[in-house]
């Protein structure tokens, strides 16, 4: 029901605007004038919502700020199609939703007390059982409930509050910095010479996925038996996900847990999964893992930086030279200065040397010295007295 109510919703913003989107001094010879009415916004199309119910009875068995949330979500969708985000880059044309795309609705507001053992209360479905990932913190209060279908089941996601929470201010030591580059042959390296090893598993998960493929295509449509193959196909695949997330929040910690600042190269990773290497490059994940360590490093109070890639792989991390090579070759040797180590270990000092001239790092060693100069003269003051 929320799925045809979001289709429905975007098609009455699409109608206005194949109809209207024509100035008056432009309209061709021949045309259809439609009646004239105001843009479909938020609030318009939320006020439909009390007629919806009397029309279609069976809406009234849907909590009313889900259904608000589904027209929120047409005016996101839609105002990234016109206007785009908040750094001005417009999406594709929205598309309506088949009923197996839609698999999220949401409650905004939730009540205290809602939460009792493992048992939630949403409204109009009552207490459901949870298996709970982890305990809810005391004193936390939850502020909003996602309900999502998966391949293998109903995931709940909770956004908590908790105003005793102090702001995470940035605190780090510009001298624990390391650069890594970001690979194929290996995760990453890093500018102390560390490997990380990369996993690859959708490459070990291929002769499986193939199998459950194949079944899914002998299937005749829409029966229940390809019904069954492809939620076996779709359970598959969550598992080769979760692997690789789980991959990548330990990586993250482990690297956060030995430095204070990790810079990385600004990668176009869109660009590069239209390319030959879109298998690997995907498999790997490069995109969810600099997510995932920018948003633990903020949680931290640590610091994450992207510099540009340009020739990193090319320049001499000794003495700045540049030395071409073709992708085959993994090893640098400099003519110039003799500097001879491994292809992406010399990326990762050059990525290391780029960050340490950020503004954020000349203004932390900054601030560093002058609380060591401030100690150093406070310091026999204290002892004469």
């Amino acid at each position: 029901m929320l799925c045809a109510q979001y289709n429905y919703l975007l098609a009455d913003r699409f109608n206005w605007y194949e109809q209207n989107r024509s100035p008056v001094n432009a309209c061709p010879l021949v045309c259809y004038l439609p009646e004239l009415r105001n843009n479909p916004d938020y609030y318009s199309q939320k006020k439909t919502l009390p007629h919806l119910k009397k029309t279609h009875p069976w809406y009234s068995e849907i909590h009313s700020q889900v259904l608000q949330d589904v027209v929120k979500r047409v005016k996101v969708t839609f105002d990234r199609f016109l206007l785009g985000d908040s750094n001005g880059k417009r999406s594709g044309r929205p598309r309506f939703k088949a009923r197996n795309r839609y698999r999220t609705f949401t409650y905004p507001q939730m009540k205290d007390g809602c939460w009792r053992g493992n048992l939630i209360n949403l409204p109009k479905l009552g207490k459901i059982k949870v298996v709970l990932h982890r305990p809810i913190p005391d004193g936390f209060k939850i502020k909003t409930a996602s309900v999502t279908k998966k391949a293998d089941g109903y995931y709940l996601t909770l956004s908590l509050e908790d105003k005793t929470v102090p702001e995470i201010k940035p605190d780090f030591n510009p001298d624990k910095i390391a650069g890594i580059d970001m690979g194929l042959k290996e995760f990453f390296t890093t500018s102390a010479g560390v490997v990380v090893n990369i996993p690859q598993h959708y490459r070990k998960a291929q002769k499986r996925l193939r199998v459950l493929q194949k079944r899914v295509s002998r299937r005749k449509k829409g029966s229940n038996g390809r019904l069954k193959a492809v939620k076996q196909l779709g359970r598959q695949h969550k598992k080769v996900a979760d692997k690789r997330k789980d991959f990548h929040f330990k990586t993250a910690n482990w690297l956060l847990s030995k430095y204070d600042v990790v810079a990385h190269e600004d990668l176009n990773v869109k660009g590069l999964a239209r390319t030959q290497l879109a298998k690997s490059v995907l498999d790997a994940g490069w995109s969810s893992f600099l997510s995932i360590l920018t948003n633990k490093a903020e949680n931290a109070g640590l610091l994450v930086i992207a510099v540009s890639a340009h020739n990193t792989t090319q320049d001499c991390s000794n003495c700045g030279e540049k030395v071409p090579k073709k992708l085959f070759m993994r090893w640098h040797n400099c003519p110039y200065c003799g500097c001879s180590l491994d292809r992406d270990h010399n990326a990762a000092i050059n990525v290391r040397n780029r960050a340490e001239g950020h503004p954020v790092l000349k203004a932390q060693r900054l601030l560093s010295n002058s609380r060591i100069g401030c100690e150093a003269y406070t310091i026999p003051v204290l002892r004469l007295v």
